[in-house]
């Protein structure tokens, strides 16, 4: 599956923030039953869940970046490297954090960089993922093939206005 395929979305599902917090915890819960020693979020917005969730445990995160975005429009096909992983992680226990698993590429990407980096052990979790996500994360608290809006993605700020995001408005378009 590619990403950001929206074509293959089945329904459509808003996160609100109140709901976003009541998922992470849940995430918190799962992979608060592991010994790990570090939160690795992924940014840009897998650090909502990673700093909520690193918080919540008490633990501590050290945030990358991968992405196939530039100023938040899709510019690549592979992820690439922004921000590489920290020195920290070595012999340590790790969960990744990001806020979906769409296609795995991504949390698969990062899982490689964090064992090269000599990391003890690696576990992967998203707040959601998608069916066809491969690998799909160790750790994630929904399951949906919807087009999910986050409520940090819902509105971007365009010549002083507040706008629907035009790549969730493209989305939108095609579940119609």
């Amino acid at each position: 599956m590619k990403s950001y395929d929206y074509k293959t979305r089945k329904g459509i599902r808003e996160i609100t923030w109140n709901e976003f917090h009541e998922i992470c915890k849940n995430l918190a819960e799962q992979i608060s039953k592991t010994n790990f020693d570090i939160i690795v979020g992924i940014a840009r917005a897998g650090l909502y869940p990673a700093t909520l969730v690193a918080g919540m445990l008490r633990k501590e995160i050290y945030p990358l970046r991968v992405t196939r975005r530039e100023n938040g429009h899709i510019k690549y096909e592979k992820p690439i490297w922004i921000v590489d992983a920290s020195a920290k992680v070595r012999g340590k226990d790790i969960i990744i954090i990001d806020e979906i698993a769409d296609s795995g590429e991504t949390l698969s990407i990062v899982m490689e960089r964090i064992r090269a980096k000599f990391a003890h052990s690696v576990k992967t979790a998203a707040l959601i993922t998608h069916s066809w996500a491969n690998p799909k994360p160790d750790y994630f608290a929904l399951e949906s093939d919807e087009l999910i809006i986050f409520p940090w993605d819902k509105s971007v700020l365009v010549n002083g206005e507040w706008k629907l995001h035009p790549e969730i408005e493209s989305a939108l378009k095609l579940q119609k």
